[in-house]
C-alpha cells in the first residue's frame, strides 16, 4: 500500500473511531475493510481513468454498500447507527457533486 493510501485509510480511520467509540479490535477490522475498499477503489480508478462522474459515483457507492456489510458484523446497534446517518450525508454530498 502507498503512502498515500496508507494516510488516505488512516485519517478516515481516526474520523469513525472517535464518533463511534470504537473498541481497538473494531478499529483494526475497520482499517482492514477500509482498506480493501479504498484499494479497490484506487484499482478502479486506474483502470478507468475517463470514466464518468455519473459512473464513478454509482462505483463508490457499490463499494461503500459491501463495506457496510462488513461492519455490520462487528459494530454495536447504537455505532450502526450513527455509520448509517454518516452514509446518508456522504450520499447525499455525492448527489450534489453530481449536479454541479
Amino acid at each position: 500500500m502507498t503512502p498515500e493510501r496508507i494516510d488516505a485509510v488512516t485519517t478516515e480511520l481516526k474520523k469513525f473511531a472517535q464518533e463511534l467509540s470504537l473498541s481497538d479490535t473494531q478499529k483494526e477490522q475497520l482499517r482492514t475493510h477500509l482498506a480493501d475498499k479504498y484499494a479497490r477503489l484506487q484499482e478502479l480508478l486506474k483502470r478507468n481513468a475517463n470514466i464518468s462522474r455519473t459512473e464513478l459515483v454509482q462505483k463508490i457507492v457499490s463499494i461503500r454498500g459491501s463495506l457496510r456489510e462488513q461492519v455490520v458484523k462487528f459494530l454495536t446497534p447504537q455505532q450502526l447507527a450513527k455509520w448509517d446517518a454518516e452514509e446518508a450525508r456522504a450520499k447525499e454530498l455525492l448527489g450534489q457533486n453530481i449536479a454541479a
